[in-house]
Protein backbone atom coordinates (compact mmCIF):
# COMPACT_ATOMS: atom_id res chain seq x y z
CA UNK A 1 0.00 0.00 0.00
CA UNK A 2 1.11 3.68 -0.57
CA UNK A 3 -0.36 6.74 0.63
CA UNK A 4 0.24 10.44 0.92
CA UNK A 5 -0.16 12.70 3.42
CA UNK A 6 -0.56 16.50 3.99
CA UNK A 7 0.41 17.61 7.34
CA UNK A 8 -0.77 21.10 8.36
CA UNK A 9 -0.08 22.82 11.70
CA UNK A 10 2.93 24.36 13.09
CA UNK A 11 5.12 21.46 11.28
CA UNK A 12 8.45 23.66 10.28
CA UNK A 13 11.24 24.43 11.91
CA UNK A 14 10.03 22.12 15.21
CA UNK A 15 11.87 19.19 14.18
CA UNK A 16 8.98 17.22 12.43
CA UNK A 17 10.76 16.00 9.45
CA UNK A 18 13.14 14.16 11.54
CA UNK A 19 10.69 13.04 13.86
CA UNK A 20 8.96 11.15 10.77
CA UNK A 21 11.88 10.39 9.42
CA UNK A 22 12.96 8.40 12.58
CA UNK A 23 9.35 7.11 13.04
CA UNK A 24 8.66 5.51 9.34
CA UNK A 25 12.31 3.88 9.33
CA UNK A 26 11.30 2.16 12.84
CA UNK A 27 8.01 1.04 11.33
CA UNK A 28 10.08 -0.30 8.09
CA UNK A 29 8.02 1.84 5.54
CA UNK A 30 9.80 3.13 2.48
CA UNK A 31 9.16 6.62 1.22
CA UNK A 32 10.48 10.75 1.91
CA UNK A 33 9.05 13.39 3.89
CA UNK A 34 9.81 16.78 2.87
CA UNK A 35 8.45 20.46 3.67
CA UNK A 36 6.47 21.93 1.38
CA UNK A 37 6.43 26.10 0.03
CA UNK A 38 2.98 26.78 2.01
CA UNK A 39 4.32 25.63 5.40
CA UNK A 40 3.06 21.95 5.29
CA UNK A 41 4.64 18.58 5.77
CA UNK A 42 4.43 16.21 2.98
CA UNK A 43 4.98 12.30 2.93
CA UNK A 44 4.59 9.55 1.20
CA UNK A 45 5.07 6.23 2.62
CA UNK A 46 4.87 2.42 1.27
CA UNK A 47 4.07 -0.62 3.31
CA UNK A 48 2.01 -2.78 4.83
CA UNK A 49 -1.86 -1.48 6.04
CA UNK A 50 -0.67 -1.97 9.76
CA UNK A 51 2.71 -0.34 9.52
CA UNK A 52 1.07 2.48 7.31
CA UNK A 53 -1.69 2.93 10.19
CA UNK A 54 1.07 3.38 12.82
CA UNK A 55 2.22 6.11 11.13
CA UNK A 56 -0.80 7.85 10.50
CA UNK A 57 -1.41 7.66 14.37
CA UNK A 58 2.37 9.08 15.04
CA UNK A 59 1.71 11.93 12.13
CA UNK A 60 -1.52 12.76 14.02
CA UNK A 61 0.84 13.16 17.61
CA UNK A 62 3.35 14.93 16.33
CA UNK A 63 6.55 15.96 17.05
CA UNK A 64 7.23 17.93 20.69
CA UNK A 65 7.16 21.72 19.76
CA UNK A 66 5.19 20.73 16.77
CA UNK A 67 1.07 21.36 16.25
CA UNK A 68 -0.60 19.21 13.92
CA UNK A 69 -4.06 20.75 12.75
CA UNK A 70 -4.97 17.84 10.15
CA UNK A 71 -3.50 15.52 8.35
CA UNK A 72 -5.07 15.18 5.03
CA UNK A 73 -4.73 10.81 3.75
CA UNK A 74 -4.71 10.10 -0.52
CA UNK A 75 -4.11 6.34 -1.65
CA UNK A 76 -1.76 6.37 -4.16
CA UNK A 77 -1.15 3.65 -6.97
CA UNK A 78 0.49 0.78 -5.94
CA UNK A 79 2.95 1.37 -8.88
CA UNK A 80 4.35 4.50 -7.16
CA UNK A 81 5.84 1.84 -4.33
CA UNK A 82 8.68 0.64 -7.17
CA UNK A 83 10.21 4.37 -7.16
CA UNK A 84 10.69 4.45 -3.02
CA UNK A 85 13.50 3.66 -1.34
CA UNK A 86 14.48 3.50 2.57
CA UNK A 87 12.51 6.52 4.04
CA UNK A 88 14.22 9.76 3.89
CA UNK A 89 14.40 13.57 4.25
CA UNK A 90 14.09 14.96 0.64
CA UNK A 91 15.27 18.69 0.36
CA UNK A 92 17.53 18.63 4.22
CA UNK A 93 20.67 19.86 3.02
Amino acid sequence: MVRHYLVKGRVQGVGFRWFVHREAAEIGLHGWVRNTEDGHVEVVASGSAEQLAELNQALHKGSRGSRVDAVIEHELAESEAASLGPFQIEGAW
